[in-house]
């Protein structure tokens, strides 16, 4: 049915989410009503390319015919049934690759249904254990500046972002943030490995004077993507497992965003060959199809909650945990990263955007100019402050969904991208960073 009114229903009793309600009383909301490959389609006949993978999520483009056939195929099995005590062949599949593919031996999984929930999780998991092993002090947690984990209470505690946490902040939990070794904090002549080992030494002074009261260390490995798709060096992430190691601190590493090959490696902790404590894995992992997150820990993990004693289990559970669909899409979508060697494909189509790029990377109002992966990210110098809404109203007519974060322009396509796709996307950047100059 292609309802035309789509856009008003919604406005009058729908709450979208991180948006000012009123703001949409002259820019309308967009009524999508389907979508094919890279492309939505609206109610008026429009098309735009999903150039941020609707959130982040969506790996291989909307209605891939694989994925779509694996849930219909599931559908006539089983779509859910409660994970208390009762299990299923896509979990144990899911679980048993899960295991497979992520580095070292981070061989348990918890499942739930979103980023924020497996944030959630991984803080009680380490606070638990540590109550377990009677280091009843450890308590608190530390993560970076400019880092985000989510809009709970107990994510957003760990999240550093003002825009996000200040209006809570009487409600969070006191958490200390280190610096964070985001290159585009230098100043002066250091490089992106210097100022990396710089705040790694801020790390070290830090845990050796606290780490009796520190539970864990939680960070987004190599990119802090709400944060402005801040990049670091990996030398960060080696020097935080060390230090973690020697303090007795767990390592979380948040790879809601940047897991299953968007950073040129299937997982992002693979770029410094470190095993975190506690992984965690959303987004992507379903192909942007269902809610499904995942918390990896080691068998050192698992093992402290092995217990008869029903007290020292570990108690969280969501209605929906394990979703037998949400699964079944995982099993697809990896499949599909693996049957094309998306992490080998995708560096031609890193290269030729690259190469695209070159008069973008070299625009008077364009800094940092910045690529690791599937993701690119740029800052436009411009005295616009509403410079966010007005390039999201001018990329829409260029057929483009691109949503910056304040003044930072990034693109996270799907990995389905073809050349004249990246060309579309490429110049028609160029030619709204030049009208809003």
């Amino acid at each position: 049915m292609n309802d035309k009114n789509l856009s008003i229903r919604s406005f009058k009793h729908i709450w979208h989410p991180c948006t000012q309600m009123k703001h949409h009383e002259t820019s309308p909301l967009v009524p999508i009503e389907k979508a094919q490959g890279i492309w939505l389609y609206d109610t008026n006949g429009n098309r735009y390319m999903d150039a941020i993978s609707s959130w982040w999520v969506n790996l291989f483009g909307h209605c891939h015919p694989y994925i779509n056939d694996a849930l219909v195929d599931q559908l006539n099995k089983i779509e859910h049934v409660m994970f208390a005590g009762f299990t299923h062949q896509p979990a144990v599949e899911l679980a048993e690759r899960l295991a497979q593919i992520t580095p070292g031996n981070l061989g348990h999984c918890f499942f739930a249904s979103d980023g924020a929930s497996a944030t959630e999780i991984a803080l009680k998991m380490s606070f638990h254990y540590w109550q377990l092993y009677g280091k009843t002090d450890k308590v608190n947690f530390i993560s970076l500046k400019n880092g985000y984990h989510g809009e709970t209470l107990g994510s957003l505690s760990v999240t550093e972002i003002p825009f996000f946490r200040q209006t809570y902040a009487p409600l969070l939990r006191n958490t200390e943030y280190m610096p964070s070794p985001d290159w585009r904090n230098i100043i002066g002549n250091e490089t992106p490995l210097e100022f990396a080992l710089k705040a790694a030494s801020e790390l070290e002074i830090f845990l050796s004077k606290h780490h009796t009261q520190i539970a864990a260390f939680i960070l987004e490995p190599i990119v802090q993507a709400a944060g402005g798709m801040g990049m670091y060096h990996p030398i960060y992430l080696q020097r935080a497992r060390t230090i973690c190691d020697e303090y007795e601190v767990h390592l979380i590493a948040d790879e809601i965003a940047v897991g299953f090959g968007r950073t040129g490696k299937m997982f992002a902790c693979e770029h410094a060959e470190i095993v975190p404590d506690l992984l965690c894995l959303a987004k992507g992992l379903t192909g942007g199809y269902l809610p499904l997150s995942v918390v990896m820990t080691t068998d050192k993990l698992y093992q402290a909650f092995y217990q008869d004693e029903i007290s020292k289990a570990f108690v969280h559970s969501h209605s929906h945990t394990g979703n037998a669909l949400a699964c079944r899409a995982s099993l697809a979508a990896l499949d599909l990263i693996e049957q094309y060697n998306i992490i080998e494909a995708n560096q031609a189509k890193i290269d030729y955007l690259n190469q695209l790029a070159s008069p973008l990377q070299s625009h008077p109002k364009v800094k940092n100019f910045r690529n690791r992966g599937m993701i690119w990210a740029f800052e436009v110098e411009t005295n616009d402050s509403k410079f966010s809404n007005n390039f999201f109203q001018k990329a829409l007519e260029k057929q483009l969904l691109l949503r910056p974060l304040g003044k930072t322009v990034y693109f996270m396509p799907p990995y389905i991208i073809k050349e004249h796709e990246i060309e579309h996307l490429v110049s028609n950047v160029l030619q709204i960073i030049d009208i809003q100059s």
